[in-house]
């Protein structure tokens, strides 16, 4: 049985060969698979640990090159759905002046959004360590019934509950929305990373995105918001691109790592490369038992070993275009950690 499994989209990101563009302006693309919890399960497998991933594409050419580049990259996909009705997802993204994503999505509607109950498979999810998900199967009635259906089935059995919002605004029918169901989500979840700029966001008074990086003292104060609304929260990681990582535990931890100098040419599946090092971390610990009563009480000198695996992964994704094609092995995290 899988160590993690991780559940939600798998799509093709068609990323832009030029900086400082945005979508409509780039000149070309180039292909490059991905979607968030598809590349937290690349990332797992790369850092050694086994790891299934649960979802769905199309029985289609996107999809068929998916399944093949999740499963090469030794993630079991046994559990992946190929729909012949509906096509694979795909997002057309590029880094504009600023240096955020600008993202046009195609799904209308994608595989992943068809997503439902029966479709997924509980005999992974039950044998598994950690249930890993995020929040773009949460946004549509059939895949939300089968996320939750399957997170459920995880707590019953006594996994660990990993979530990444992974706030992507274009997807959702309204921000208002987006805010109601990500917060909702927690109230389930161990563990919840999110970036500095998702944790202003869940805390807006019109659940608006935050025009600027929002400041430092704001970041603790929102963190210390969540953790006392969701007190079920084992572990919060908040994730500050370059800058490092925070973060929190229930038993009132809080530590803090600045980030790697890499030269970053695309940040897309950064984020989950962060996750995915977490995770493996956390079980290389080799807790017994793994559970939330642990994770909220593990002391930084363990939580400073697990984000600084963390960083080193989120850091490393930067430096190639595309998600699962960046997300490096366990001797390139080692050297990055121990060179710097």
């Amino acid at each position: 049985m899988p160590d993690i499994v991780c559940l939600g989209e798998a799509l093709i990101d068609f990323v832009a060969l030029e900086a400082c563009t945005d979508v409509g302006a780039a000149a070309g693309f180039i292909k490059a698979p991905g979607g968030a919890p598809a590349n937290v399960a690349v990332g797992v497998a790369r850092l050694g640990r086994t790891c299934a991933f649960l979802g769905k594409v199309g029985d289609d050419p996107f999809g068929r090159f998916l399944g093949r580049t999740i499963q090469e990259a030794g993630v079991d996909i046994s559990g992946m759905v190929f729909d012949p009705v509906h096509r694979t997802g795909l997002a057309f993204v590029s880094l504009t002046d600023s240096g955020e994503r600008d993202f046009c999505f195609f799904r209308n509607p994608s595989a992943d959004m068809t997503y439902s109950i029966p479709e997924v498979d509980l005999g992974l999810i039950t044998g598994c360590r950690i249930f890993h998900f995020g929040s773009i199967t949460m946004i549509d009635r059939a895949a939300k019934a089968a996320t939750l259906h399957a997170m459920n089935s995880a707590r019953a059995a006594g996994n660990i509950i990993s979530y990444d919002p992974n706030l992507r605004p274009p997807l959702w029918p309204s921000l208002k929305v987006a805010r109601r169901v990500i917060l909702s989500a927690m109230s389930g979840s161990d563990i919840v990373k999110v970036s500095e700029e998702e944790l202003a966001f869940l805390f807006s008074a019109e659940a608006e995105l935050p025009e600027s990086r929002p400041e430092l003292g704001d970041t603790k104060k929102h963190a210390l918001r969540l953790l006392k609304r969701h007190p079920n929260i084992a572990i919060l990681a908040v994730t500050r691109g370059a800058e490092g990582c925070l973060w929190w535990t229930r038993a009132g931890e809080h530590g803090a790592l600045s980030g790697h100098k890499v030269t970053a040419v695309d940040t897309t599946g950064a984020g989950d490369g962060f996750v995915a090092g977490m995770l493996t971390a956390l079980l290389d610990l080799a807790m017994k038992p793994l559970d939330s009563a642990a994770l909220g009480n593990l002391p930084n000198k363990d939580l400073g070993q697990i984000f600084a695996r963390a960083n080193a992964v989120g850091a490393i994704a930067t430096t190639r275009k595309g998600a699962i094609p960046a997300l490096p092995t366990l001797a390139e995290i080692q050297y990055l950690i121990t060179s710097n």
